[in-house]
């Protein structure tokens, strides 16, 4: 499962069984459970990397780089559109043809049957615990009970980040007497509705796909913090949604609504839509990902800037491009070695221009006076404090549907938050127990 919308480019964790599953006769071999090495073996190796055109945008200038510096690996790269890609995926690893690099999209049946590698050992090993935040390598941590993320055997690594927050046009900011970004929730309501006040739309909002669930998540996990925001998209017992952030974060968003600080055809509009708004200045502030930062920096100039939400913990909804090792590959030793490749000065520069996020903040070198200048320190100041969370959309295989069906619901005025939190547990706890 994804969003229903056209991000290009952004990945999102499911756990979902809508991959082919591997056919009789095809079982994966056990994992190894000996010794790893790091670096490359001195013999020539060839290697076979799989990927989508959106996820994989800077890996074949990684792999340039790789095979530069290793001339004795060569890596054949292949990408499939992303619906046949996770649709064919299981296959594909279960084959005597398996890849030996494939990019990770949904972790459930792909680590149920065994098809790639548990990591750890490599993680040890090239110390990535030290390189990447904690809750980047969670995402790809999966339980003994392979439904529970967060925790476990780790089966993919991180290459390029997305990063929802939250942009504001900085020449209406300035018109309302707003100098900088509102660093509380009190201040950030202030500023809508002063907005509201002077005929402005306060929050340009798509909410056809559902998008009024970043804002209730991003209000939520920044008053609830990000580890607690985590249990439960990741699955693990004992979370609720019920809690006081998202319950407070509800209850904001569907005043907002009362109140006019949402367009009233939110419902109606998708969120490329609302995108297409805000750059043409419909909109004091809109929550989004850096996956249209281009499109909004280009339209907008430097009138747009960038900003964590604001509340007591700096926190962004986000996940990375991770790829993960086939238990079926006979060079798991120099697939690792590029997979520790992936967050080095020149891979990060790569991803950084392909327009994600790198794990390596001293790559993301934007031009000043830009937006990217802005969301590269929204990125330092969550990796600080180790507060990106993962979509909650996808805490379950079918929670995008409830969400965007209850936060129509609440912008309409047609549930409550009681209700609104009960329906969104209620579907969590269909599949987590």
């Amino acid at each position: 499962m994804k969003l229903r919308t056209t991000l290009a480019g952004t990945v999102f964790v499911v756990l979902s069984a809508a991959s082919c599953a591997p056919g009789a006769g095809s079982e994966a071999p056990a994992a190894s459970t000996g010794p790893v090495k790091t670096g490359v073996p001195k013999d020539n190796v060839t290697l076979r990397l799989v990927s989508t055109p959106e996820s994989g945008a800077a890996v074949k200038t990684i792999i340039e780089a790789f095979e530069a510096i290793h001339p004795n690996v060569r890596i054949d790269y292949q990408d499939t559109n992303y619906d046949d890609y996770n649709k064919s995926l299981n296959l594909s690893l279960s084959s005597p043809q398996s890849p030996d690099i494939a990019l990770l999209n949904s972790v459930g049946t792909t680590v149920k049957d065994n098809l790639v590698r548990d990591l750890s050992p490599y993680a040890k090993a090239y110390g990535w615990d030290k390189t990447y935040a904690s809750t980047q390598l969670n995402q790809w941590r999966v339980a003994a009970d392979g439904s529970t993320l967060g925790e476990g055997k780790l089966y993919a690594a991180p290459a390029g980040f997305s990063l929802v927050g939250v942009y504001y046009n900085k020449a209406k900011a300035a018109q309302l007497g707003i100098s900088e970004p509102p660093a509380t929730m009190q201040q950030f309501e202030a500023a809508l509705a002063k907005a509201e006040k002077a005929g402005e739309t306060p929050l340009q909002l798509g909410n056809a796909e559902g998008h009024a669930s970043f804002p209730i998540q991003l209000a939520g996990q920044s008053a609830d913090g990000a580890e607690a925001a985590a249990k439960w998209t990741f699955g693990q017992k004992g979370a609720t949604f019920d809690t006081a952030g998202n319950r407070a974060a509800v209850t904001k968003v569907g005043e907002w609504a009362k109140k006019g600080y949402l367009p009233k055809s939110a419902n109606g509009t998708d969120l490329q839509t609302a995108t297409d708004k805000f750059t043409k200045g419909e909109g004091l502030f809109f929550v989004d990902g850096n996956w249209d930062a281009a499109k909004i920096g280009s339209k907008l100039g430097k009138d747009a800037g960038f900003f964590t939400f604001p509340g007591e913990h700096a926190t962004a909804i986000g996940t990375s491009v991770a790829y993960a090792v086939s238990t079926r590959s006979e060079h798991p030793d120099a697939a690792a070695a590029f997979l520790d490749f992936l967050h080095s000065p020149e891979a990060s520069a790569a991803q950084f221009k392909a327009g994600f996020m790198p794990a390596d903040i001293k790559a993301a070198k934007p031009e000043k006076g830009t937006v990217m200048t802005d969301i590269v320190a929204a990125w330092a100041k969550v990796n600080a404090e180790n507060g990106l969370v993962g979509f909650n959309n996808n805490a379950t295989a079918t929670m995008n549907d409830k969400l965007t069906a209850g936060t129509q619901e609440l912008l309409a005025g047609k549930t409550d938050t009681p209700g609104f939190i009960k329906a969104v547990q209620d579907e969590w706890a269909a599949t987590h127990g």
